[in-house]
């Protein structure tokens, strides 16, 4: 089976499964071809991180694909002359906000580990869409029409409007014979096909021309960029073990927290999308939040102190902040064992509906979780051999650090950017796969997940029904509803517990499988045009 955020991206992942392929194999198939049929929102120009479970051996494992930062890169690129912050809008469209792309290098490093099939014959699927053409779709419809200055940049307005300038409209056939061309030099030549050569050329050549906030980017910062295995992290949630990504993504590590505060209460006698539900994992949610502002970064440049934001006497502690009666308004970070203190809390920028997830089980039981992205939508609006350049840079805090103020996530040349992905897998008392799970969202996506593993845990919920719950996301500041669900009636119930509540769109994308006796259970995040198919 698999689930991912478009029918046709599902379908190819099919084909792969059916050709014998793993769920590695499916992943990357259907990675490529989400690059055609959902550019804004992923694809070979940005990043992802990817959780493995190999059922033989039981063996979990995590793959950073993340972007870096070029060498060049300077800590105050997104300050006015002023001193302070500059517009999100200012700094996220062109060649500033681009890091190096690491989905492809990521990629390579996971089928060299768990691939069966040929690499080239991955790319079959996406070339043959590429070549013949594709119906554009509502939601890439609607995506073009969002984006007010894409038509802005030349090779993207070409791309994405009609000779008229207007939006792609529905059903229109989209063909890409540039994405075609780049990814049969990247499956003969294999990764070094796009990270050295004539395609990191043009990518260095694009940033450094860019009409808007051109920047230094080498060829040398490309060839240099290097995918890691990092060890996974996992923690027990009420007889299952739950596995996340660890740093540079706060995902896994923020997840898990969250899961560690709610342990103290009795969340399996409450009702889904209850007052109380609410409320409890509001609390849990401020008090991890908090924690993730101060601390997480990317481990190879900061000390995070990832085994004591797990501790299990450091949860129990913080959880007896949380009161029934009473929101905390404001959580401030706790002090870990393993801290360092006197940081400045990172400022929290990742908000764009601009992400895909994917879960992968194939038929020997090895599972992939894939979270990719290209930060906004439609990236950096840098159009570039067919597909798009990322914005992740934007991710990195947006204000330089001070000698006696450091901060987690500061920019730093070769650095990634904190990112809030969570891909998950789930493991039932035995050591067996009980779940894959992931979302777009921004740094909501914490919420998102953890919404779904709550309800497929302490709920019994089927895989559909805990991604169809209605969305409720608490940053450590405002308590956010679901527009036009059943959540909204509890927003003066909510207020009466101190809460400042704010209804609004929450449009994750949760994709998930879930191992059951009867077999696969898979479910799509309505709120996306995702499916999840199997045989």
């Amino acid at each position: 089976m698999i689930a991912t955020a478009n029918p046709i991206a599902s379908e190819a992942g099919r084909e792969i499964l059916r050709a014998g392929g793993s769920a590695v194999d499916a992943a990357i198939a259907s990675q490529l071809v989400l690059t055609l049929v959902e550019p804004q929102s992923s694809g070979i120009g940005g990043g992802a991180f990817l959780m493995h479970f190999q059922k033989k051996t039981k063996k979990v494992e995590a793959y950073d694909g993340r972007e870096t930062a070029p060498l060049a890169i300077s800590a105050g690129v997104f300050q006015g002359p002023d001193g302070k912050r500059r517009a999100f809008s200012d700094i996220s469209a062109g060649g500033a906000a681009v890091g190096i792309p690491g989905v492809i290098r990521m990629l390579a490093l996971a089928h060299s580990d768990h691939g069966k099939l040929p690499w080239w014959r991955l790319f079959e699927p996406a070339i043959r869409l590429a070549e013949e053409g594709f119906a554009v779709s509502p939601r890439l419809n609607a995506m073009i029409k969002s984006a007010q200055d894409l038509k802005r940049f030349h090779a993207a307005r070409n791309y994405f409007y009609t000779p008229s300038g207007e939006p792609l409209p529905v059903g229109y056939r989209l063909r890409n014979p540039a994405l075609a061309d780049t990814l049969r030099r990247i499956a003969a030549g294999g990764p070094d096909a796009f990270y050295v050569g004539v395609i990191a050329r043009d990518i260095a050549t694009a940033v450094k021309n860019a009409r808007r906030n051109a920047a230094k980017m080498t060829v040398a910062d490309i060839a240099q960029y290097t995918a890691k295995k990092r060890r996974p992290l996992c923690r027990v949630y009420r007889k299952y073990r739950v596995c996340g990504m660890p740093p540079p993504t706060s995902g896994g590590l923020t997840v898990l927290q969250i899961l560690g505060l709610l342990e103290p209460f009795d969340m399996p006698k409450l009702q889904p999308s209850s007052v109380k539900a609410i409320h409890f994992i509001s609390e849990a949610s401020r008090l991890a939040y908090a924690d993730r502002g101060q601390y997480i970064g990317d481990p190879d440049f900061v000390e995070v102190p990832v085994l004591g934001l797990l501790d299990d006497s450091y949860l129990r502690s913080r959880s007896r902040q949380i009161s029934a009666s009473s929101t905390m308004v404001k959580a401030l970070p706790g002090q870990p064992p393993g801290s360092v203190s006197g940081r400045r809390l990172s400022d929290n920028r990742e908000g764009f509906p601009s992400t895909s997830h994917l879960s992968v089980v194939d038929n020997q039981g090895n599972s992939v979780s894939l979270t990719m992205s290209i930060e906004r939508a439609f990236g950096s609006h840098l159009f570039v051999r067919g597909f798009l350049l990322n914005n992740q840079l934007t991710d990195f805090a947006h204000l330089p650090q001070s000698i006696k103020q450091p901060t987690a996530n500061a920019i730093a040349p070769g650095k990634r950017p904190r990112s809030s992905m969570s891909p998950m897998l789930i493991f039932d008392q035995d050591g067996e796969l009980f779940a894959t799970i992931g979302s777009p969202g921004g740094s909501r996506i914490i919420a998102y997940v953890v919404k779904a593993i709550v309800g497929l845990i302490d709920w019994n919920l089927d895989m559909q029904s805990a991604i169809d719950l209605p969305n409720h996301v608490n940053r450590n500041g405002a308590t956010e509803l679901e527009k036009d669900t059943e959540v909204t009636k509890r927003a003066d119930a909510l207020r009466q517990l101190k809460h400042e509540v704010r209804i609004r769109v929450l449009n994750s994308g949760l994709q998930g499988i879930r191992i059951t006796p009867q077999g696969f259970d898979g479910g799509a995040d309505s709120r996306r045009e995702g499916i999840a198919i199997g045989d």
